[in-house]
């Protein structure tokens, strides 16, 4: 199994459960990413039911890190209601993930303006 994988969609739900409202949308979202990287539907179950710590971010890699913090982002922003519960986590999670204060913001206002990599890049360079 995925730990990388596994870890992200931990948090992804946790995200999801922090305005004590899970969305379909936001259900659906993560279930997407686990069908793309063909994680077992069973372990989302099971992790939806019965969410882990989130613990250190050490060993990813800068890529991961990045992935970790855009998928938080799109997941926030896909059922178009932001609360601050999921500004805080975020901001937690960024802070976890070794990104400087105001990437969330700036990923929140920018995420859907610029491919990907290029958002990536401008990240990179300023939040890191």
């Amino acid at each position: 199994m995925d730990i990388i994988t596994r870890k992200q969609l931990n948090i992804l739900i946790q995200l999801a459960n922090s305005d004590k409202h899970f969305s379909n949308l936001e259900r659906e979202k993560i279930y997407e990413i686990a069908r793309k990287r063909n994680f077992p539907q069973s372990e989302i179950k099971n992790l939806i039911i019965n969410p882990e710590p989130i613990g250190s971010f050490g060993a990813l890699s800068e890529d991961q890190k990045f992935e970790y913090l855009y998928t938080c982002i799109d997941l926030m922003l896909v059922d178009q209601k932001i609360f601050d519960s999921e500004i805080t986590f975020c901001r937690d999670i960024a802070i976890k993930l070794g990104f400087k204060q105001g990437v969330v913001d700036f990923l929140k206002d920018e995420i859907y303006k610029h491919p990907k990599d290029s958002l990536k890049s401008m990240l990179m360079k300023e939040y890191t």
